[in-house]
């Protein structure tokens, strides 16, 4: 080419290299005033500080042109507009999960033609989906969970083609699942759980695409499950429970090698379990309790080598229990109550070396407890109640030391109550053994076991005397005696005196509290003669021993003066050398909060929880330390109690479920900003609370220096309610409502404490079927006794008796009380005590003013309500917030 030949072709190029630089040029100058106007909309913390160039904005990433193409903003607790974010014509990647944005989501949005990937879900957004959403066609993922949406699923979407996940759970969407759903060729995931869809479920569902996960439990879905679901042989969870669907499950459930989560419990399903449920090998977790299911069950779920939990309660399955799942070597859950099962308990499943829960109550079993059954050296529940059990109860249950309860009620259980019971010093929940045909005396070993809170032996043929060594169940709240053969006075104790007279009736011979029958003077009469027949003989013995006594008093009061002073010297030496020992190594550790990363010490929050001085408090699940950083920071370090210790194991579940709760975004919560894992233990990191728990000022209330301050615990009663009820909204049931987890910031306002307890306790499982020791004493509903199920219900009791606390100033167990009854029957009981309501009010703070003690009376109601004995007369917490705001603005 000669030189005027390219001189010309330069020329000609030019204008298209100036247009290129110009588009350059604009695109950039755009993207920098929609950032600009972003940042102050949202004040993102980090955004323009010493460094003007969006580009290296926190969670921006833009392309070699300088528009933004990703834009990632969870768990900051953002609001604000953000409506301009349609300006980022470039944007391929939008997550602003876990914030607090709200109102409509912008229909603008549907401009974002080349959006990949929307998050919009743990904010508050209400109204309808946009069917604008349906014009980006590009999108693969799309979450718009844990919002407020109402209205149904637009037919719109089914534009999105490529569209792999899509999240609407946790909503209140109405109509039906649209048939197009199973049209998505690429869909992988599908949620809708926990909304108001009914209608059936789209029979092509699976049918054309590789579907991985299907969870639409808690809905109002009916008909049949479709087969086409395991069409593919790809689908690994799916989970529909709570809803009322019918039919059989399909055979072709087989199919599903990669299977590991089947939840089909709370519908109306029949028919028998089809024996192909043996080639899933992957499957975990198997539930279908409450439906219709019969016949007998399958011994080839022992093929399924992987299954952690088999529920197959309140249904109509009838014959043995199959002696082949004593093969489930994983198996931790093993729940058939309700049923119509016969014969012998399997000796194999002595096998089932990690089984934490066997529960084969309710059903006919009728041979002998194998003496081998508590080899499982990991069962803490025992269920073996209303069956036709034979036999006496083997003295080999004393190896069942991890048990929490134990309950073996209603059968034909004869020979004596084995003394190695015990020996079973965790046993904490419940001991049943009434209804039985067992004989002889109580034995005296049951004193050992001081952590117990329900003892029931009733109805059954024991006789002799209630042994004095009982007084050792020192956490004892019911008892029950009644109808045996037994004898003599009953003990001078707490417990017993506090129990109605009915659960020692139907004894001839027992005399004494609380029983109307006085002992007489044949108990007691030789005792009061020989107190009156002392010989001066005795007189200077005593006075003799008394002089002796003095001296080794004094010599005693000398060693322990000397003493104290070598420990005190001792424990300086020993905080001295734990400070300079390096704490155990850390296998995990992380902080969720960005702008928190530079000021924790992992080392220095283990360092922490050794010793003793930094103790603030302990739970029913934990202990808090306090912890000080070389930053200054002040941090309180949970350290969960061994019960709990078996999150550790499961770090990845643990962790996201720490993450996922940490993105909470509510003001009355208080939300793990981090953990650390070292060996067996976990720590989990919160913010400092400078006044600690309404317990502990509940208690100050009773001092002396007391100011009576009603606004102030108002104020803390509706912020704590608001915390709960928004646990509620995003499904999560807190298992220990009381006021020593309602902790306390600098300016006294209430956060609900504990709530990762409620997932870590199980991960991989809804809290709805948690059964462990859910609550503190005082704080458990009445239903809890016999249902073992952590509600909702259930926590609005518990609220209701920290209201009586805030009212009453009183603890919710004191002696005072009297009778076996807590601060609820107490409250209840007024009536019959000739007490108006006003008389249960702490009178320091009711006798104020008028208008005190008005709003008082008013608080008053609501906690009646919460603390209905009925579960469904309880109001939602949503409406006790809105019930206690009105007496706060009146």
């Amino acid at each position: 080419m000669n030189p005027l030949m390219a001189l010309l072709c330069w020329f000609c190029l030019l204008p298209l290299g100036f247009s290129v630089i110009s588009q350059f040029v604009s695109s950039q100058h755009s993207n920098h005033l929609t950032m600009l106007a972003l940042q102050k909309e949202l004040s993102v913390l980090g955004w323009g500080v010493n460094n003007s160039d969006y580009c290296a904005w926190i969670g921006i990433r833009s392309n070699s042109n300088g528009s933004v193409e990703r834009l990632e903003l969870p768990r900051r607790e953002l609001k604000g507009n953000i409506f301009v974010i349609s300006e980022l014509k470039a944007l391929k990647w939008l997550d602003l999960s876990l914030n607090c944005f709200g109102g409509a989501i912008p229909d603008i949005f549907g401009r974002l033609s080349k959006l990949e990937y929307l998050d919009l879900s743990g904010n508050q957004f209400v109204s309808s989906i946009p069917s604008e959403l349906g014009s980006i066609m590009n999108l693969k993922s799309l979450n718009l969970s844990d919002n407020m949406l109402t209205g149904t699923i637009p037919s719109e979407l089914r534009n999105l083609e490529k569209l792999q996940e899509l999240q609407l759970s946790g909503n209140r969407l109405n109509g039906t699942i649209p048939n197009w759903v199973g049209s998505l060729t690429e869909l992988r995931v599908f949620t809708a759980y926990e909304n108001f869809l009914g209608g059936r479920i789209p029979e092509n569902l699976g049918l054309f695409s590789e579907l991985e996960v299907l969870n639409l439990h808690s809905n109002l879905l009916m008909g049949p499950i479709p087969k086409n679901l395991f069409a593919s042989g790809t689908l690994q969870v799916l989970v529909l429970t709570m809803n009322n669907l019918e039919g059989n499950l399909p055979d072709s459930i087989g199919t599903c090698k990669s299977l590991s989560n089947l939840r089909i419990g709370n519908n109306k399903l029949v028919g028998g379990i089809p024996k192909d449920i043996g080639n899933i090998g992957s499957l975990a977790y198997f539930e279908a309790d409450n439906n219709i299911l019969y016949g007998e069950i399958v011994p080839e779920f022992a093929r399924c080598s992987n299954l952690t939990l088999l529920n197959l309660a309140n249904n109509g399955f009838m014959g043995p229990l199959p002696d082949e799942l004593g093969g489930l070597v994983n198996l931790q859950e093993l729940i058939v109550s309700g049923n119509s099962l016969i014969g012998d308990i399997p000796k194999s499943l002595s096998s089932c070396k990690n089984l934490n829960k066997l529960d084969l109550s309710n059903n006919r079993f009728n041979g002998t407890i194998p003496e081998e059954l508590c080899i499982m050296s990991r069962l803490q529940f025992l269920y073996l109640s209303e069956n036709s059990i034979r036999g006496e109860i083997p003295h080999e249950i004393g190896n069942c030391v991890r048990l929490l309860e134990l309950q073996m009620g209603s059968n034909y259980l004869t020979g004596s109550i084995p003394p190695e019971i015990g020996r079973i010093k965790n046993l904490q929940i419940a001991l049943n053994l009434s209804f039985n045909h067992l004989h002889g005396p109580l034995p005296r070993e049951l004193g050992r076991l001081d952590k117990l809170v329900s003892l029931d032996v009733s109805n059954n043929q024991l006789s002799g005397n209630i042994p004095s060594d009982l007084k050792g169940m020192m956490s004892l709240i019911e008892v029950d005696f009644s109808n045996n053969m037994l004898t003599g006075p009953v003990p001078t104790f707490g417990p017993f005196q506090k129990a109605s007279s009915a659960n020692f009736s139907g004894n001839k011979g027992l005399c004494g509290d609380p029983l109307s029958s006085s002992c007489g003077s044949s108990f007691g009469a030789d005792h009061d003669y020989s107190q009156h027949t002392v010989s001066y003989k005795t007189i200077l013995v005593v006075i003799g021993s008394g002089l002796a006594v003095f001296v080794m008093v004094t010599v005693v009061v000398l060693l322990f003066v000397m003493r104290e002073k070598q420990e005190r010297v001792a424990k300086a030496a020993s905080d001295a050398i734990d400070e300079s020992q390096y704490p155990p190594a850390i296998i995990a550790s992380n902080i969720f909060v960005e702008n928190l990363k530079q000021a924790v010490d992992f080392e220095c929050c283990v360092k922490a929880t050794l010793k003793d001085s930094n103790k603030m408090f302990t739970g029913t699940f934990s202990t808090v330390y306090k912890a000080v950083m070389p930053s200054g920071l002040v941090l309180s370090v949970k350290r969960l109690k061994s019960m709990d210790r078996t999150v550790s194991h499961h770090q990845n579940k643990m962790i996201r479920e720490l993450e996922r709760l940490g993105k909470l975004c509510h003001d009355n919560l208080m939300r793990p900003i981090g953990f650390v894992i070292y060996e067996d233990v976990a720590l989990l990191l919160h913010n400092y609370m400078p006044n600690s728990t309404l317990s502990q000022l509940l208690q100050t209330s009773t001092r002396s220096e007391f100011e009576p301050d009603w606004p102030r615990r108002l104020s803390i009663a509706v912020g704590a309610a608001e915390g709960l009820a928004y646990l509620h909204h995003v499904a999560i049931i807190h298992l220990d409502i009381s006021s020593g987890n309602i902790l306390l910031d600098a300016n006294f306002k209430s956060l609900v404490g504990e709530v990762e307890i409620s997932k870590l306790l199980d991960p991989s499982k809804g809290t709805a079927s948690i059964s462990a020791v859910a609550g503190s004493f005082g704080y458990i509903p009445p239903e809890y006794a016999y249902t073992m199920q952590v509600t909702v219900p259930g926590n609005v009791y518990s609220y209701g008796v920290v209201l009586l606390e805030i009212l009453t100033s009183r603890t919710p167990v004191d002696e005072a009380f009297g009778d076996g009854v807590d601060l609820v029957k107490w409250v209840y009981s007024a009536p019959t005590r000739g007490e108006t309501p006003e008389q249960i009010l702490d009178v320091k703070l009711s006798t104020v003013s008028f208008t005190w003690r008005k709003q008082m009376l008013a608080v008053l109601k609501v906690a009646l309500l919460c603390t209905d004995s009925t579960p469904a007369k309880r109001p939602k917490m949503k409406k006790v917030v809105e019930m206690l705001k009105e007496v706060e603005q009146n």
